[in-house]
């Protein structure tokens, strides 16, 4: 049987996928595909290099990392063993293409891979603890954005996500409690939303004539006040940090919450109340 080494300084699965295409022109071969990911050192280029040629074997790599491919080049010419380098022409071709230089850092594209993933997954924590949803969750929150209606908790939830943060958020209601959960959360992990009354009136009331259905409190000032100062009551009580939205944009907003996190998390941190 022949054996197929794969290297990679990955996971390996590009040049394993590219092989296993490859193989389907070859239904009468049999063939033992061997993978070694994780290839970071000219010592272990060594190792498999020897490997290869105790199996009289075939190696096909993808390793980004120059150094390393010449030492591919160099031991398999010694060993007498066949290596064919997938990477290094397209990065050759590319990188005369762009006028650029390749970074050469192994393991990147799971890297960027791993990254979007997390923001989906992110992106879907997001919508199922969105407006108080599965409170029992909230321990796996990074951050927890607490506020009255329409101080932009989704938007801002959404966003956040986008970037790779957990977040959730929970409703201010006149008269109800918060879950109990909310109240023992470390410090820095909840954030409370605070905006002007007149602003918020107004949003109300576009709200209101756009969708219907909402009771006169809703966009009376008196109300929106109280609302306001309910929920107050709640930020200084836990000693939340406080963000005031009125006029501003979502990407300043999240700015301003991720600086203060930031600062919570650093040694020496002073709590304050109503920050």
């Amino acid at each position: 049987m022949n054996k197929l080494f794969v290297v990679s300084d990955g996971s390996g699965r590009t040049a394993e996928q590219i092989l296993m295409a490859a193989l389907t022109q070859f239904p009468d071969s049999r063939v033992e595909i061997v993978l070694r990911p994780e290839v970071r050192t000219e010592q272990a280029v060594e190792e498999i290099v020897s490997e290869v040629a105790e199996e009289k074997g075939f190696i096909l790599h993808t390793l980004v990392s120059e150094s390393l491919r010449e030492c591919v080049l160099r031991l398999s010419r010694i060993h007498n063993v066949d290596a064919i380098d997938l990477m290094g022409p397209l990065l050759s071709r590319l990188s005369h293409h762009f006028a650029d230089s390749p970074k050469g850092e192994p393991g990147l594209f799971f890297s960027l891979n791993q990254e979007y993933f997390k923001r989906i997954d992110a992106m879907q924590f997001a919508f199922t603890h969105d407006d108080g949803q599965r409170d029992y969750d909230y321990d796996k929150a990074e951050i927890i954005l607490v506020g009255v209606s329409r101080t932009f908790k989704t938007p801002l939830s959404i966003y956040l996500a986008f970037k790779g943060w957990f977040v959730a958020n929970f409703p201010v209601v006149l008269g109800s409690e918060l879950p109990d959960i909310l109240k023992t959360l470390e410090h820095g992990r909840v954030f409370g939303l605070m905006t002007e009354p007149q602003d918020l009136c107004s949003l109300r009331s576009v709200r209101q004539q756009y969708l219907g259905g909402f009771s006169s409190d809703y966009t009376s000032m008196n109300n929106v006040k109280r609302e306001l100062n309910y929920a107050m009551k709640f930020f200084c009580q836990y000693e939340w940090p406080v963000v005031h939205v009125t006029n501003k944009p979502i990407e300043e907003i999240a700015t301003e919450i991720l600086t203060i996190k930031k600062r919570i998390d650093l040694p020496g941190y002073v709590r304050k109340k109503c920050e």
